[in-house]
């Protein structure tokens, strides 16, 4: 028999994706399944719909919005699986997108995390931000894609149909073995959202697991990527949380110094924000910072005994991808 999957889709008034996604999720050839829609306490009818229109759907609500972290925590505490598949309510999925991925896992005991190819929903050509091919981080810690940098996403020509160890799997689209999720205690619900994907991921290599891109499935992602002025809270939970994982995850002497280093980068950035009279922007950072120092004893308290080196984990690029791409010029993943 296949192993036993659950597609749990974390849900926050998204009434609207649910009617145009969740139909292409239940059509999923896959016969050990099981989908699970978390209602992270909606104030929509996206419950209501779902019982009326969907009723083979499972769905668990929890008491509170807990965020994107902890409200998956919430709900996976509550499902039984091998598998489970942490999708986004605003993906839309081909029948056959989850047996090439677990045939890909069940192959290697070491792998623990995987995402199918990660295309734009609007233009199927085309990759698409969050997830793209596969996530690499460089070595100060700024996370990129096989198919994105920054904001420039490429169109998808097979050039990266290979399945490779990455270093970080998209949420938008997220396989995990279910043991290795108990094993590394899940998401840490701190980070709220934003990168809880990448620091899972690296506590996940840090203990000797392996993360992948299975090419032969791919799903189609709404998305967005760009931030505007109206978004200033998504730009302070990115530059927060990947301090809050370096810290967590870098051995301590390493840490300490690129951490250093990412708060002087960060103060470049927060001079091109107030340049550009984009002051929420620039207020964000000094927020984070601040909720970064603020925090800083109990993400202490979350170090494991064991943080590799970044250069010997796969899917890091030595240098600096913001070099690369803004003085370099290297806008596409294949001329790093």
């Amino acid at each position: 028999m296949e192993p036993s999957v659950a597609v749990v889709i974390l849900n926050w008034n998204g009434q609207t994706f649910l009617e145009r996604f969740l139909p292409s999720v239940v059509k999923t050839d896959y016969a050990n399944l099981q989908i699970v829609v978390a209602d992270n306490a909606s104030t929509d009818n996206s419950v209501l719909f779902t019982q009326q229109k969907f009723p083979q759907v499972q769905i668990i609500v929890n008491d509170k919005n807990y965020g994107f972290a902890e409200g998956y925590n919430q709900a996976l505490a509550k499902v039984q699986a091998d598998y489970f598949v942490l999708l986004n309510s605003d993906v839309e999925v081909p029948e056959n997108w989850i047996k090439p991925v677990i045939d890909l896992m069940q192959g290697d005991e070491s792998i623990a995390a995987a995402q199918p190819k990660i295309k734009w929903q609007q233009d199927k050509t085309m990759f698409e931000y969050a997830g793209a091919a596969g996530g690499f981080i460089d070595s100060f810690g700024f996370p990129f894609c096989r198919g994105r940098i920054f904001d420039q996403v490429e169109e998808d020509q097979n050039q990266y149909n290979n399945d490779i160890p990455v270093f970080w799997a998209s949420g938008a689209a997220f396989f995990i073995k279910s043991k290795a999720w108990a094993e590394i205690g899940g998401l840490d619900g701190d980070l709220f959202a934003h990168m809880e994907e990448i620091d899972l991921c690296w506590r996940l290599k840090n203990k000797g697991y392996k993360v992948m891109c299975c090419t032969a499935a791919e799903v189609y992602h709404v998305g967005g990527g760009t931030l505007d002025a109206s978004n200033s809270f998504k730009s302070y939970l990115n530059f927060r949380n990947n301090l809050i994982i370096m810290q967590k995850n870098l051995p301590f002497g390493e840490a300490v110094i690129k951490v250093f280093a990412r708060l002087w980068i960060d103060l470049a950035a927060w001079f091109q924000f107030a340049f550009k009279g984009q002051f929420k922007f620039a207020f964000s950072i000094n927020k984070a910072h601040a909720h970064f120092f603020g925090a800083f004893f109990k993400t202490a308290a979350k170090r494991t005994n064991k943080q590799l080196p970044l250069r010997k984990h796969t899917g890091v690029l030595n240098g600096s991808i913001v070099w690369k791409y803004f003085a370099a010029g290297k806008k596409k993943f294949i001329d790093l």
